[in-house]
């Protein structure tokens, strides 16, 4: 009889280790990796986890709000992106225009339209339009040196800068949004 060999041939395929080959698992099955992402659609405690969603929208909210204050370009709308944006917005809130006090003029001249005696109204209407006249050209003229600017500092200007610089002239400063990020009189660089 032929005596076993005790030993195994070191060619034997249990013998042969694999250190550098496989990842030292099985591959997980679809329904196990299924599993494995599965949760509940409610949550076991939905109180708390809806006071938490809650919590982590308005920290979301006020740093968007504060972004955006800042002019900071991650937060702004797509209505207040931009390089030439950002210059029309500058130029406006460097100057002072006659628009912004528009309304605070109407508000008087409003008071006035109230107060019985006729010559009162009457001024106060001349008044009136006579300011909205001179809104008028004040815009008339910012436009056209912005517009200027705009032109040797960018090649190609975008839609809509002239309505956008007019619009942010109408407000009060101390209300626009993005809030200014110059002083009156600090116009931006060519």
């Amino acid at each position: 009889m032929a005596r076993r060999a005790e030993t195994t041939a070191p060619d034997a395929p249990e013998a042969q280790e694999h250190p550098t080959n496989g990842k030292g698992r099985a591959t997980p099955s679809r329904a196990e990796r299924e599993a494995a992402r599965r949760r509940p659609l409610v949550p076991a405690d939905r109180k708390a986890a809806a006071r938490e969603a809650r919590i982590k929208n308005a920290e979301a909210r006020e740093r968007a709000r504060l972004g955006m204050a800042a002019g900071d370009e991650r937060y702004l709308t797509q209505r207040d992106r931009g390089p030439q944006r950002r210059f029309v917005r500058d130029y406006v809130d460097a100057r002072y225009t006659v628009a912004e006090f528009l309304m605070p003029v109407m508000l008087v001249i409003l008071v006035f339209t109230f107060v019985p005696v006729r010559a009162l109204q009457y001024y106060g209407i001349l008044v009136l339009w006579a300011f909205f006249a001179l809104a008028v050209i004040d815009s008339a003229v910012m436009v056209v040196t912005m517009r200027r600017r705009l032109r040797a500092k960018f090649s190609a200007l975008e839609r809509g800068l002239t309505w956008y610089a007019v619009m942010r002239a109408i407000q009060f400063r101390m209300i626009r949004v993005p809030k200014p990020q110059v002083r009156r009189g600090q116009y931006p660089a060519q």
